[in-house]
């Protein structure tokens, strides 16, 4: 759903105009701007976005009908509405495949173990 869709949804259950939610709205689905299929839903749409939405829009807003909406119920029926329930990371990562880069820059070099006097090569990771 696009996220102006979604900031009709909002107006209907939380009051308002779609204009007082359409920030939030954009903000979970800004990841389309990089990676433009579903997949790009792994970055915001979780609780780990959730999480985000509240320490970027604060924990509430006052829509235009001067009410008060909780940022978290926002972004919670947005991810709602897309998905129908509300995943963790662990849900969007945890069949990863872990690549080596992921681990950042790899350093060779040597170290000389004490007791045998013997020089092995090994990867650090730093």
């Amino acid at each position: 759903m696009k996220p102006y869709l979604h900031g009709l949804v909002s107006t209907k259950k939380f009051g308002g105009k779609p204009e007082d939610y359409q920030a939030i709205h954009d903000f979970i689905d800004s990841s389309k701007a990089h990676l433009a299929d579903v997949r790009h839903r792994a970055l915001l749409h979780s609780s780990f976005g959730i999480y985000l939405c509240e320490q970027v829009f604060g924990t509430y807003i006052t829509n235009s009908d001067n009410m008060i909406v909780q940022v978290r119920d926002i972004a919670e029926e947005h991810i709602l509405e897309d998905l129908g329930r509300i995943p963790s990371v662990q849900d969007w990562l945890g069949n990863m495949t872990i690549q080596q880069w992921m681990g950042g820059r790899i350093k060779k070099r040597k170290q000389t173990v004490e007791n045998k006097g013997e020089s092995n090569e090994f990867r650090k990771i730093d």
